[in-house]
This record gives C-alpha cells, sequence and structure tokens, in this order.
C-alpha cells in the first residue's frame, strides 16, 4: 500500500534536512553537508512492513515551484495523501512564501481535495523571542492564509523532539486503524499492571500508537520549554505552559507531555551510538527507583516500550508479556494495513 507525501516549501527552509534526520537515521550535526534539492526527489520509503510512503521531496527554487504551478501541476498533485508545508521561522520572504503555499494549496484541492495539510514552521531554534508567542503568531497568519482550509500547524527543530512530534503526527493519519491497535495496546497495558505501552516504528522510531492518548496539537505544546522546565522522576516536566500544568500536576508519576519524542530521539540516537562501533540495537531494559521500562522487538516492524511504576513486576514478567503478544500485534498490524 502506497501514500504520497509531498514535502514542498522555500528553498533552504530544511525540508531535506528534516527528511535525512527521520528517514536515513541521521544525527542533526550532519544535516549541514547536505545539499538543495534539484526539481523533485522522489524515495519510496518502506515505513511499516507493507505500508510504502511515496516521498516527493520538491526543491523550493522559485523555478522549480513555478514549474509545480503550471505545467507539472497534475503530476505533483494528483493522488496527494499529506501534504507538508515547510516556513522557516525568521525568513525574510514570508510574504512571497505565502503566495506560492496558498497556490499549492489551491493546487491541492483542485486534485486531492482530501488529503490532509500539515504546515511545519520549522528552525524554531533560531526564533527571535518567547518561542510559544512567535509560534502563536505565525499560526494565527498560516491559518489566515489558509483561508478555512483545515490544517495543523507544527513548531519544529531537527534540535529537539519536536521534529519528531510533528512526523509522528503525520504518520499516524496514514495508517488506517490505528486506533485499533492503541485499543490493544491498552489491554496488554492492563495485563502488565504498566503505566504506559507504546509502540514505535522499528526503522524510523516514530510513535506509531500509545496505550494512551495522545494530547492534541496546540501551538503551547509543540515548543520546547526550555530553561523553564524541572526534572521530576526521571522525565522532563514542562511547567511554563499552562495547557499542561492540570494535565501534570493530577499524573501522580508526573509523564512528561512530550516523553514519546524525547524517546524517540534519544533511541536513534543510541543506535547511531552503536552503528559507529559496529554494533546492533536489539533490546533495552531500565530498573530506576522511580521506574522500571523495557524495550523490545514487538512485531518484525515495530518496537513496543512498556512503562511500570510499581517497584514488585519483573522486567522477565514484562518480557514474557511481550513475547505472549507478538502473534497477535502481527495480525493486527497485518488487518491495519491492509484495511
Amino acid at each position: 500500500m502506497k501514500k504520497k507525501v509531498l514535502l514542498m516549501g522555500a528553498s533552504g527552509s530544511g525540508k531535506t534536512s528534516m527528511r535525512s534526520l527521520i528517514f536515513s537515521n541521521n544525527p542533526a550535526s550532519l544535516t549541514s553537508r547536505l545539499g538543495a534539492t534539484i526539481d523533485v526527489e522522489q524515495n519510496h520509503v518502506r515505513f511499516l512492513g507493507d505500508l510504502i510512503l511515496n516521498l516527493w521531496d520538491c526543491g523550493g527554487q522559485d523555478a522549480f515551484m513555478d514549474s509545480y504551478l503550471s505545467i507539472q501541476q497534475s503530476t505533483i498533485f494528483q493522488h496527494v495523501g499529506v501534504m507538508i508545508y515547510v516556513f522557516e521561522v525568521e525568513t525574510r520572504n514570508m510574504e512571497k512564501d505565502l503566495n506560492y503555499y496558498k497556490e499549492c494549496l489551491s493546487a491541492l484541492q483542485r486534485y486531492s481535495p482530501n488529503a490532509a495539510v500539515f504546515l511545519l514552521v520549522h528552525k524554531m531554534d533560531l526564533a527571535r523571542g518567547p518561542k510559544a508567542e512567535t509560534l502563536a503568531r505565525k499560526t494565527k497568519e498560516l491559518r489566515e492564509a489558509s483561508e478555512g482550509s483545515e490544517v495543523t500547524v507544527f513548531g519544529t527543530s531537527i534540535y529537539d523532539e519536536s521534529l519528531y512530534n510533528a512526523w509522528s503526527r503525520i504518520v499516524h493519519i496514514l495508517i488506517p486503524n490505528a486506533s485499533v491497535l492503541s485499543r490493544h495496546l491498552a489491554k496488554l497495558a492492563a495485563v502488565c499492571s504498566a503505566t504506559e505501552v507504546v509502540l514505535f516504528e522499528r526503522t524510523t522510531f516514530l510513535v506509531i500508537a500509545t496505550s494512551t492518548p495522545p494530547p492534541p496539537p496546540t501551538t503551547a505544546s509543540n515548543i520546547p520549554s526550555g530553561p523553564s522546565s524541572a526534572r521530576t522522576n526521571g522525565h522532563l516536566s514542562a511547567t511554563s505552559h499552562s495547557d499542561h500544568e492540570t494535565e501534570v500536576d493530577s499524573d501522580p508519576h508526573k509523564m512528561a507531555p512530550t516523553r514519546y519524542e524525547r524517546t524517540s530521539e534519544l533511541i536513534k540516537a543510541f543506535k547511531y551510538s552503536c552503528a559507529r562501533v559496529r554494533e546492533e540495537f536489539h533490546a533495552l531494559e531500565m530498573e530506576l527507583p522511580e521506574f522500571t521500562a523495557v524495550l523490545d522487538e514487538l512485531t518484525r516492524n515495530t518496537y513496543v516500550l512498556i512503562v511500570v511504576h510499581d517497584p514488585t513486576i519483573e522486567t522477565a514478567a514484562l518480557r514474557m508479556n511481550i513475547r505472549l503478544a507478538r502473534p497477535k500485534f502481527e495480525e493486527l498490524q497485518g488487518d491495519s494495513l491492509l484495511g
């Protein structure tokens, strides 16, 4: 099953860097070596077994953008499942970028009216002034330019978990029946007496599903809290975002809202370190005073993370439950993709 994904935006906005970071397992420190995309680069990324993302990375130079909107319009915008449009947060050409975006949105609505649209305000690490205020202002500007079209806006950077958050949400909508996987993860959590169970795609370590529903994307939650954060029970708990204050305070385990994306980022960094010394990553166990965690292969295309706060539960029991759950999740994954 193929899903066409358009990756668009002005030249230099960071499209190719984010693609390299997410799908090629390259660290952020190496993205400066990447050159500009010429015309359209197509990549078929086998994301989840039989789910293939047909990723079209479209060069953002003016000549290419003009071509996409004229002689190549039907080729570019037909059969699209998702369009991701990237805006550099401190661009000096916002008016031109918005004009190209509006024309692309119009073409998308003509040829792929059911496509989802995600807008990434990228390079948030370079934002001048308070990041939450900057993102709120940009979000308002982009929604006005979208003229009533349904869009989802994220603030992202290759240097923190925000990029994984955005791409996890994007990929999640491409997986049919992902909610079924979530329900069965909740059952697995109950069997393990676990606080939470998270399912990751094997290669990218993007989040596929969790045993608890993720928080809706908001302008505040997509920006790292920076210095105004606190360490609690081994997790980074945001304290500067009023949207999460009630949620965090009412959580006895102080689970941070960005925990999924931070885990993705850390595991990919660890896998990269393993590869550098010619070792393979297989599984991970953590037994700390505050919690126990096991990360292990669940199916041939996924890893599962089980987090338990009950100190009486042994990691061997968690591994046994993972092993017993594998056949069912292989079946569910196949049904999800076929559905």
